[in-house]
Formats: structure tokens, C-alpha cells, sequence
């Protein structure tokens, strides 16, 4: 794909057909409401499941990490998280709602919606290990 933009389609159709999904190291499902969501399972990483948004200038990936309430000392970890985020490549920390309603932490990523099918592979790539890697780093760190 080259100078044109990606939508939730194209990029599910894009991912699907690529050599990381034909290989079994990434399966791919779109799911189709009001705003589609792509969700990329990792296999190299225990099927980590990152979810893909597509939006008009960017795709967002991100990975759910741990409920917030999970934390120890969630004033002491947001500092750290905000003074070491940039030691992961490509990933920064977050919090967001998770579907139960409950804040969670979550780590994720942000390409151009006209970004190159292998930068986007390397991007879910990169941010699972990430995610598997903060997981272990900050276990101690939870309840």
C-alpha cells in the first residue's frame, strides 16, 4: 500500500494475508461495530492479544496490562512509568477503561494511518514484547 490510508478493512484484509499470519505467529479477526476493531493474537508471545483501532489519521495499538487498583502504589508507579517510558522502544504507558469499567493500565503505540505494512507488523511485534517484558519488570510492583 503505498501513499494511500488504511481503514479497519483494509489493514484486517493487509495483516491477514501476511507472511507473519500465514507463518501461525499472528492470527487476525475483525470486529465489525460502531468503531471496528482489529484484534492481533501473538503466538510467539502466549497469544497476547493486542487490539488495533484504525481511526482517520492513526492506528492505535495496545495491549491491557493490569487493573490500576492492582498496583501497590499507583502514585509512586505513574511517575516511574512517565520518567522511563521512553527505555521501550516504540510503547508508552497508559490507562484506559477496560470493558468491565475499571481502569486499567495498558501499554501501546500510535502509527500514520498511510504507514507501511511491515512497520505496522513490527510495531504489534515490538509492542507484545514489550507488553510481556513490563509485565515482568513491574510484577512486583502489583498487589
Amino acid at each position: 500500500m503505498s501513499n494511500e490510508r488504511w481503514n479497519s478493512e483494509s489493514l484486517s484484509l493487509a495483516l491477514q494475508g501476511s507472511e507473519a499470519a500465514m507463518s501461525g505467529a499472528l492470527a487476525i479477526e475483525l470486529l465489525p461495530g460502531a468503531d471496528d476493531v482489529i484484534v492481533a493474537t501473538m503466538a510467539a508471545y502466549g497469544d497476547l492479544e493486542v487490539i488495533v483501532n484504525v481511526g482517520s489519521e492513526q492506528i492505535l495499538a495496545q495491549v491491557l496490562l493490569w487493573p490500576a487498583t492492582s498496583m501497590k502504589d499507583q502514585a509512586a508507579f505513574n511517575t516511574m512509568a512517565l520518567r522511563t517510558h521512553k527505555l521501550m522502544p516504540l510503547s508508552t504507558f497508559g490507562i484506559t477503561k477496560g470493558a468491565d469499567g475499571q481502569d486499567y493500565y495498558e501499554l501501546f503505540g500510535a502509527l500514520s494511518v498511510s504507514s507501511k505494512l511491515e512497520n505496522i507488523l513490527l510495531e504489534l511485534d515490538v509492542l507484545a514484547a514489550n507488553a510481556i517484558e513490563a509485565v515482568q519488570a513491574y510484577s512486583e510492583d502489583r498487589m
